[in-house]
């Protein structure tokens, strides 16, 4: 009996032995596999913080109008851009193309109503190219005023002429369209007003 007992123990401590001097599956990433995700997902960051900050060509072109444009009127507390785009042309990264109707309101802030100031409509083509930035405003055609509107204006949208007439003289969706542009940057800039007014006429409530 003592005999067996002493196999038997032998036997259980080999085994033990055996299970102690198995391989271990590693469940956890080297160091070094840490490292390369770590620089990787740095990178992507990198990338992702980039893209925010390259700015549309929507973006860029608002900028300017309020830069330009804007600074020729009386000013307001706020200075609000609006597009009404004919046609885009990016086939050339160093010369893009955007043909509208562009306009600039300057408001100032009377309680929950924005109260028109001054403001202004810039119809023509602008010309942009890609930069570090995302794109950069390179130069503008205006259309001309008085007897030089319609020549300038032919020249300006070529064969887009009558579909830019059409949206011109449309007051209805350009109205539609202020209102939508306004409440976007009224939303954007986290202010606390839910109406626009221009001077003699009925405060109209901006869209959701």
């Amino acid at each position: 009996m003592r005999k067996y007992g002493f196999i038997a123990a032998s036997v259980i401590l080999c085994g033990m032995m055996l299970v102690a001097c198995q391989p271990k599956n590693e469940t956890s990433s080297s160091p070094a596999h840490d490292a390369e995700n770590s620089t990787e997902q740095s990178a992507a960051d990198a990338t992702s913080k980039d893209a925010a900050k390259r700015q549309t060509i929507e973006q860029v072109i608002d900028q300017y109008m309020v830069d330009t444009f804007g600074s020729q009127y009386s000013q307001g507390q706020v200075c609000i851009p609006q597009q009404m785009v004919i046609a885009t042309d990016e086939s050339d990264g160093q010369d893009i193309k955007v043909w509208g109707d562009f306009w600039v309101f300057n408001y100032n802030i009377a309680g929950d109503t924005l109260k028109t100031a001054s403001g202004g409509s810039h119809p023509g083509l602008f010309h942009l190219k890609k930069a570090s930035n995302g794109y950069e405003v390179t130069g503008f055609d205006q259309v001309g005023d008085g007897s030089q509107f319609e020549p300038t204006a032919r020249k300006i949208f070529g064969d887009r002429y009558e579909a830019f007439m059409k949206m011109y003289s449309d007051d209805k969706a350009r109205e539609q369209n202020r209102a939508q542009s306004i409440a976007k940057y009224v939303k954007a800039h986290g202010l606390k007003v839910g109406m626009y007014q221009d001077y003699g006429w009925p405060a109209v409530t901006l869209p959701e």
